[in-house]
Formats: structure tokens, C-alpha cells, sequence
């Protein structure tokens, strides 16, 4: 005799069946199932192609210099690298690095902007760049460049200062990610020259509002110094 029979199925009897279906069909099911999957992992591949190019570059005689989020995590900083690697070269050197890189074997591909190289090594892009933010990348720069390694290969990577002048220069309202910014300045704020930085940013409204945002964060001291406010008797004094 069937007990069940004339019965209605129960709740979890029915999603163990459904569930199990959706596994033999391939099909996601559970709390993430409508999640967007995660952006697969290039920091391997990235720092892979990082060394081959700056091999190229040392071997060049030509000055350069690590940028970008990969210059952050030679820095230290736990960046998760995703898009591409950027060095920092003179327009002057663009066509001797052009040809090395050929010769090597690294794809170099022409872009239409002309303020930089594009190649491909390791299936990953590589951006050579002699203009950061509009500004011309100089020997000066490149000079201020301390040589870190960057997974065991030494090679010169951009100071933290010009690091994020360089990244807050950048910043337009069309790309105004704070989120991606916050962690690297959080962790080279003893490394940076906050009044150069402001200095050197003073005309843009998006990099004063990222420094305010800093401010009010405790992450560095106020313009000028910490002032004294108000206290909660109302009487001027030490905060």
C-alpha cells in the first residue's frame, strides 16, 4: 500500500527533486544562483607579462617605470589585477621600445590615441605610456622611480606620490571611481607627500573632493594642519 498516495507532495520533497535536476542539467540553483559570476583572476598572468616587457625595457638602456594598479601592488598594496599593466616611458624612446618589443615577440598594436603604446604578452595588454593624465612623462619622473620587485623581477617602479598624483589627475566625471582608490591611498599614506600631491591636483574638483574625503576618513591631516573645534560645552579648545 502507498502511503502517500492521495497526499501532497512536501515543500522540500519537491525542491530536493527540482534541485536535483537543475544539477544533472548544469544549471546554478541556491542563494547565488542569479549572481554574476566573478571576473576570472589575471594577477598571474599580469605580473607575467609584466617581467617579460620590463626585461625588454632594462635590456633597452631606455628609463621607465612602473604605473597603474600594478605599480600599487609592487607597492604592497592587495590590489586583484584584472585589466592590463602600464609602464611609464619618454616619447622620445617610443620607437626604440616599439622595435625591441617586436623583435621579442611581444604583438604590438596601434592605437588610435597617441599618448601611448599598446602590445599583448601572455594574452594579457600593456600599455607604454608617455603621457599620464596629460602630463609628459619626464626624466625627472623616471628618476624618482625606486627599484622594488615585483614578483622577484627588480625593476623601477612610479614613486608613491607621483603614484597617486598621477591617479587623482585621472579622475573626470566619466571616471570617478573612489571605491578602487580609497585601499591604494590608505596604504601609502605615510609613503606620499600629501602637499605635493594637493599642489600638483589643485585645479581638479574631483581630486580635491577625493583628498577631502580623506580628510574626513582620518586618513591624512587636514590641509594646513588639524584645527581646533568647538567642544560639546561650547567653549573653544582641543577637540
Amino acid at each position: 500500500m502507498n502511503l502517500t498516495e492521495g497526499r501532497e507532495e512536501r515543500p522540500f520533497a519537491v525542491t530536493r527533486r527540482v534541485r536535483a535536476a537543475a544539477t544533472e542539467a548544469g544549471v546554478p540553483h541556491g542563494a547565488g544562483a542569479h549572481a554574476r559570476p566573478l571576473p576570472p583572476d589575471h594577477t598571474q598572468a599580469i605580473l607575467e607579462a609584466t617581467k617579460e616587457v620590463a626585461a625588454i625595457l632594462k635590456n633597452s638602456g631606455c628609463p621607465f617605470a612602473l604605473v597603474g594598479s600594478v605599480a600599487a601592488y609592487a607597492h604592497g598594496i592587495p590590489v586583484r589585477l584584472q585589466h592590463d599593466t602600464d609602464f611609464a616611458v619618454r616619447r622620445e624612446d617610443a620607437e626604440e621600445i616599439t622595435r625591441l618589443l617586436a623583435e621579442r615577440g611581444v604583438q604590438i598594436v596601434d592605437p588610435p590615441e597617441d599618448w601611448l603604446i599598446k602590445a599583448r604578452a601572455h594574452g594579457e595588454q600593456i600599455d607604454l605610456i608617455f603621457s599620464l593624465a596629460g602630463r609628459p612623462v619626464t626624466t625627472e619622473l623616471l628618476d624618482r622611480a625606486p627599484t622594488l620587485p615585483v614578483d622577484s623581477v627588480h625593476m623601477p617602479v612610479l614613486d608613491p606620490t607621483d603614484l597617486l598624483t598621477s591617479r587623482l589627475s585621472a579622475l573626470s566625471e566619466h571616471h570617478c571611481d573612489f571605491g578602487a582608490l580609497l585601499p591604494v591611498a590608505r596604504g601609502l599614506r605615510e609613503r606620499v607627500d600629501w602637499g605635493r600631491v594637493r599642489a600638483e591636483t589643485g585645479d581638479s574638483p574631483m581630486a580635491a573632493s577625493f583628498l577631502y574625503l580623506l580628510e574626513l576618513l582620518d586618513v591624512i591631516e587636514p590641509e594646513g594642519g588639524r584645527e581646533d573645534k568647538p567642544d560639546d560645552t561650547g567653549e573653544d579648545g582641543p577637540r
